[in-house]
């Protein structure tokens, strides 16, 4: 006979919300952008797996000091029951965003979270955060919309932050293999390293406000602004 279940079961329904929603083939069209990786590719700054470790590393630091708090704030919101609150945090993502392409990553894949979880988990403090959006000139963010959608699924903001900063270094990682001599394995392992610092850049971020929000990433900033202007592009940013 099978042995008896153990009295105190974890939550599996709480684990496989987490898997689905952080899933980065969820259809948020993530899968369209290379988190600056190409052009870095084109001008010599990435050339190999040695830089492109660093260079994940880099972005995954910059994402949790910037879009990582306004997430933060967002869930913090949404349990709160604050929408004036989520709409700060909107807004100072979408302020803070310096290029074209890193405000049309942002809009659209917060628009396409934002559409996702309405159909799937339905009428939401979200969607009505998506509808106000379309009547207002402050857009639904990525992260923020990730933070309120964790919020309203009873899953703690170190969940969304985990699954943010994972998010933010596949996103690199998937373009990678399609842009420099890199394997899975390689990117996998890139992607192990990148994982470990999450917990740090958690507690660094945890109690930072909107008004602390920064990423100073010049090098990243310049290669965006070369982006826009490239003639053969695979990735939209």
């Amino acid at each position: 006979m099978p042995p008896d279940p153990p009295s105190s079961l974890p939550d599996i329904s709480a684990t496989v919300k987490i898997l689905q929603f952080g899933d980065s083939m969820f259809p948020v069209g993530g899968f369209a952008f290379s988190g600056g990786l190409e052009m870095a590719v084109q001008l010599g700054v990435v050339r190999d797996r040695s830089e492109l470790a660093e260079f994940v590393a880099t972005v995954a630091h910059l994402a949790a000091g910037c879009d990582g708090v306004a997430l933060l704030v967002g869930h913090r919101a949404a349990r709160a029951g604050d929408l004036a609150g989520i709409r700060r945090a909107d807004e100072a993502v979408h302020l803070r965003k310096l290029s074209e392409e890193s405000r049309t990553m942002t809009v659209r894949m917060g628009r396409k979270l934002a559409e996702a979880a309405g159909h799937i988990v339905g009428d939401s403090l979200l969607d009505k955060r998506f509808r106000e959006a379309a009547e207002d000139r402050v857009p639904v963010t990525y992260p923020v919309a990730l933070g309120v959608l964790f919020a309203i699924l009873g899953l703690s903001e170190v969940d969304a932050f985990a699954v943010h900063q994972y998010g933010v270094a596949t996103m690199v990682l998937g373009a990678a293999v399609r842009l420099i001599r890199v394997d899975h394995l390689d990117t996998q392992s890139i992607l192990y390293a990148v994982n470990a610092t999450a917990a740090d850049e958690y507690r660094r971020v945890a109690g930072v406000g909107l008004d602390d929000m920064a990423t100073f990433g010049p090098v990243l900033d310049v290669l965006a602004a070369a982006h826009v202007r490239a003639h053969v592009r695979m990735f939209m940013n």
